[in-house]
């Protein structure tokens, strides 16, 4: 070929070695992205066998990384700052692993706000307390300040708009996976790549991180399933005969009880564990059931996301019918959410939340008046003197506090209050190191794993503590009362659990936690019944002695033989064409069809309106207390 300006000499003999740097790169990114997750489906060796799986998950490292490069035009640099930052990914997802036994999933990428909104003492709670991941952080910055100084430019910096066109092409591309269109379907799907939609470690482990998230990322993210309006009408249709009965059930005369519900952090019993079998840790919990209905409660998370419980208690919504709700209180609107305190101010009630905590963390500000509360009581509005116990502030502090809001006059009151004391991590030194320290822990646990067992188990024993002092408070005084007690989910303590194992042979997910309903008055015959989180509002209800509102009276029809599908977070679905998956299917439209406001025109009306008011749902004044509180 003749030479010309064009085609000047040279110009291929440098094209290729930088065409094969860059391939060669981007070949050890793939392998070392494969090391790094250490899943079984995108270690190094299957670049030979399924190259679709590794490479899936390398994906948007690379084009991270050739957008760096484009913009930067260092090669090293690009690829190692591209690497840095799947690395932090791939960190946060250990701790996640570590503390909750489940990997990241795209709305854990929502807790980045909470940063902000008072989370970040929580959540820092949780990072390494070795020097050395920072360390090797620092490394790795010092390594990119390094390589931006001193590697030579792969290319000019005028390109006649060669660059800017490449440059432009990435960050539309990237910012298309970001987003999740569609289009990526084609690549990361259940029939391409591996996906468990009930099992994101199971995803994660043979098709990569990366790709599980952008699996559920594109499954979840594209607004709700349509609900079945048929299938929903005959599931009332035929529930109707006993739901009119249910609902004709005389409203109790006033005044109504007032309700105390207690969310205990973390609360459940251990003799499920082995080593704890024949264990007394929780004797007012266990005193109480002797006179109350009581039992195992599924909830729909594990170690964390106490939200989510929060929410169907809340309500009476069951989660397992939004996918695409996974921490709700950060994706509602302003707009108001069907739930328990709607209903509850129908009959005159008082509505109040009540939380030892920054009241903008996990968004509860906003969405505790979209669910009706007409108060809430966060940190700034307790004592400035009120009792902490570990990090957080004591489970006394919050009784006491419960107590102070509870009148002697006035409408009937809820009292919605979120315990913290027992939050995790449990490597912070409690108030009485030496009663931690005395409590018993089952063979074979050991060091950091035995200390924090003791721990959470020294915050237990408070919880139950203070579930015996507010019973035996509320029994002195001249007003009906009714307490719900339940822990949102268990702590996690994944190591411990693995040692010991559990006296039902089955792993940590698909235990159950406990709950408690009591009447502090009366001394009643004990009940047995498990049940899951989004069914307690329904039995609350029907225990209060109010029985017309239809949607809480169909969770009592309905919901016993559902309960059982929330055993674990994420559990598989009943089997294929079986009653049960018939029933599930038309509750999921009920949800979704209450959810969006359009469920009332297909329930049945009560026969006469509500027994409440609060002209009508009020309390003379009461008599002296005999006692202002209990010992602790």
């Amino acid at each position: 070929m003749p030479l010309s300006p064009a085609n000047p000499p040279g110009r291929w003999h440098t094209l290729a070695p930088r065409t094969a740097l860059v391939l060669l790169l981007a070949l050890a990114f793939v392998l070392l992205t494969g090391v790094v997750d250490g899943g079984m489906g995108v270690t190094p060796l299957r670049l030979l066998d399924q190259p679709r799986f590794p490479l899936a998950n390398a994906w948007p490292g690379l084009l991270l990384a050739g957008l760096l490069l484009v913009l930067s035009r260092r090669v090293l640099l690009s690829f190692g700052l591209a690497f840095l930052l799947q690395g932090l990914v791939y960190g946060v997802n250990v701790l996640k692993v570590a503390n909750l036994g489940t990997p990241l999933l795209p709305d854990d990428f929502r807790m980045v706000g909470q940063l902000r909104k008072g989370g970040m003492h929580l959540l820092a709670g949780y990072l390494p307390h070795s020097p050395w991941p920072y360390l090797g952080l620092l490394a790795g910055v010092a390594l990119i300040v390094a390589m931006w100084h001193f590697e030579p430019p792969l290319f000019p910096r005028r390109t006649r708009g060669k660059r800017l066109f490449a440059g432009g092409v990435l960050t539309l591309v990237l910012i298309s996976l970001l987003a999740g269109l569609p289009a990526w379907g084609k690549i990361y799907n259940g029939q391409v790549l591996w996906l468990e939609p009930w099992s994101a470690s199971s995803t994660s482990t043979h098709s990569g991180l990366l790709s599980s998230l952008m699996m559920f990322r594109l499954q979840y993210s594209h607004g709700k399933h349509k609900p079945d309006r048929v299938a929903a009408t005959q599931l009332i249709e035929q529930s109707a005969a006993s739901l009119q009965q249910s609902m004709q059930m005389p409203t109790a005369s006033s005044p109504l009880p007032d309700i105390v519900v207690v969310q205990s952090e973390s609360f459940f019993d251990p003799a499920i564990m082995r080593g704890y079998e024949t264990s007394n840790f929780a004797p007012n919990l266990r005193r109480l059931a002797a006179h109350g209905i009581s039992g195992k409660l599924h909830v729909p998370t594990f170690g964390g996301g106490t939200i989510r419980t929060e929410f169907e208690v809340l309500t009476g919504l069951s989660l397992r019918y939004f996918d695409n709700l996974q921490f709700p209180y950060l994706q509602m609107s302003h707009k108001a959410v069907p739930s328990l305190m709607h209903t509850l101010k129908r009959h005159g009630y008082e509505t109040i939340a009540l939380h030892g905590n920054d009241p903008a963390f996990w968004n509860r500000t906003t969405a505790f008046k979209s669910l009706g509360f007409d108060r809430f009581v966060s940190q700034s509005s307790f004592p400035a003197n009120a009792a902490m116990d570990g990090k957080y502030m004591a489970d006394s502090a919050m009784t006491d506090e419960i107590m102070r809001q509870l009148k002697d006059t006035g409408p009937s009151q809820f009292i919605f209050a979120i315990s913290i004391e027992a939050h995790g991590p449990y490597d912070v030194e409690p108030a009485n190191v030496a009663e931690r320290d005395a409590i018993p822990v089952p063979d074979g646990i050991t060091g950091m794993d035995k200390q924090e067992l003791q721990t959470y188990l020294y915050h237990l024993q408070h919880a139950d503590a203070e579930l015996g002092r507010l019973v035996a408070w509320l029994a002195q005084r001249h007003r009906p009362s009714l307490v719900l007690f339940y822990g949102d989910h268990l702590p996690a303590l994944s190591n411990s659990y693995q040692i010991t194992g559990f006296i039902d042979d089955k792993d940590m997910l698909s235990q159950a936690g406990t709950w408690l309903l009591v009447d502090p008055h009366q001394q009643g015959q004990s009940a047995q019944e498990d049940t899951a989180a989004w069914l307690l509002p329904g039995k609350l209800l029907e225990q209060a002695g109010i029985h017309d509102d239809a949607y809480f009276a169909l969770t009592g029809l309905i919901g016993p033989q559902l309960a059982a599908l929330t055993a674990a977070p994420g559990a598989p679905p009943p089997d294929e064409g079986s009653e049960q998956q018939s029933v599930d299917q038309a509750m999921a439209s009920i949800d979704q069809l209450r959810m969006d406001g359009k469920l009332d025109k297909l329930l049945p009306k009560p026969t006469s309106p509500p027994n409440g008011g609060t002209a009508h749902n009020s309390v003379e004044p009461a008599q002296p207390r005999t006692a202002t509180a209990l010992p602790r």
